[in-house]
């Protein structure tokens, strides 16, 4: 396609073949869009002479469907700092991403959903630990799609969420015995009396997830996206531009009630990036967690981390696990792994299975007495790393 000449003729052969592994990549452009943000900082990115104009020529003229994106939009970003979501499990501080992303809260929900659950004395890929984290993923699901969207224009009630007594209502009718079924979202306390409808959009998995610990301790867990894979497929100052637009609901406005993570000028969609800081109750750093995967990210952040923290399993060993999770809807479990076998015994319970692949990228590291222990997917490239 000729509006996607100037990638393909990055990542192809003159042949239309993926250029082979190992092959350097000269981005010219991407050089001298990185040298003016040195020269000029960050600012030129979005309101300097060069920069904006490519992204913005290269959205206008894309065909079919050219974009209405202008100089205008890209001065009026500002990237926004934003308070960090942290809740209690067990001994430990659990903080992740606030909203726009729906992934801190959910992972903290489905942790507090669990708490009341003795997790630890359940083995690793049981069907019985499964279905205890597919009915508290269900009701996190349930309780993000309704409220989490952009804070600038939903107000989202984020300490009702994850409030201790709400969520310990909210886990009373999880049992061992029977599965709850689709989950309704709830009633959190601090929410404002609207009622939103709710958007089960999933997101496309095009996205990557490092955890670092330096030498002073410093930590961060970076999660990044560009949506699909390749983005948009279009390329501007050598960046290839996100499609992110797919993270807002498909649907505005759902049996009459409008969705909070609908499209709206100057919003940002909401997302399931959820890289995660544990620390212990005198603050010291435990572990950083993190994964891509889409909307599946929350599921598999939140199983590294009961892996580590109730199973005590070592990060190799968490992030090595047969996947399952619940987006309230059927319990995926990886194909083609033991999580498979659990099929029979969940539906006994009444829940709703299907086989899936789940291409996760789980980057861990956990802090112990003798040093760092880091982990990395056995699913996609990458390894941990150190001094």
């Amino acid at each position: 396609m000729d509006a996607h000449r100037a990638t393909a003729a990055l990542f192809l052969t003159a042949e239309g073949q993926p250029v082979p592994a190992g092959t350097a990549l000269t981005m010219t452009r991407l050089g001298e869009t990185l040298d003016a943000i040195a020269q000029s900082g960050a600012r030129t990115f979005y309101d300097g002479l060069k920069i904006p104009f490519d992204f913005i020529k290269e959205v206008q003229r894309f065909e079919p469907n050219p974009g209405s994106f202008t100089f205008d939009d890209m001065t009026a970003y500002h990237a926004q700092r934003r308070d960090a979501v942290c809740g209690p499990y067990r001994v430990w501080v659990v903080c992740g991403m606030g909203p726009p992303s729906s992934g801190g809260i959910a992972v903290l929900q489905i942790l507090g959903l669990l708490e009341r659950f003795n997790m630890a004395a359940l083995a690793p890929g049981s069907a019985e630990a499964a279905h205890l984290i597919a009915e508290a993923s269900r009701l996190a699901f349930a309780d993000c799609n309704a409220f989490v969207a952009n804070p600038g224009f939903v107000a989202v009630p984020v300490e009702g969420l994850i409030d201790r007594g709400y969520l310990a209502e909210r886990s009373a009718p999880i049992t061992p015995e029977h599965s709850l079924g689709i989950a309704q979202p709830g009633d959190p306390p601090h929410r404002e009396g609207r009622l939103w409808a709710p958007d089960d959009g999933d997101g496309r998995a095009s996205t990557t997830h490092i955890s670092v610990i330096d030498g002073n301790g410093n930590a961060v867990g970076l999660t990044s996206s560009i949506e699909g894979p390749f983005g948009s497929r279009l390329i501007a100052g050598g960046f290839l531009l996100n499609n992110e637009l797919t993270d807002f609901a498909f649907e505005p406005v759902v049996e009459g009630a409008p969705v909070a993570n609908r499209v709206e000028r100057g919003k940002r969609p909401r997302s399931s990036m959820a890289p995660m800081i544990v620390l212990d109750h005198e603050g010291r750093l435990v572990a950083v967690v993190g994964s891509p995967g889409g909307s599946r990210i929350i599921g598999y952040v939140a199983q590294a981390l009961v892996a580590m923290l109730d199973w005590g399993l070592n990060p190799q060993a968490a992030v090595g696990l047969p996947h399952l999770l619940n987006r309230n809807g059927a319990t995926e479990l990886e194909a083609g792994t033991a999580a498979e076998a659990l099929a029979e015994a969940l539906a006994a319970l009444g829940q709703e299975t299907a086989a899936k692949d789940m291409a996760s990228g789980l980057n861990v590291i956990l802090v112990t007495p003798d040093g760092l222990l880091g982990g990395a997917d056995p699913r996609r490239e990458g390894i941990a790393a150190g001094d």
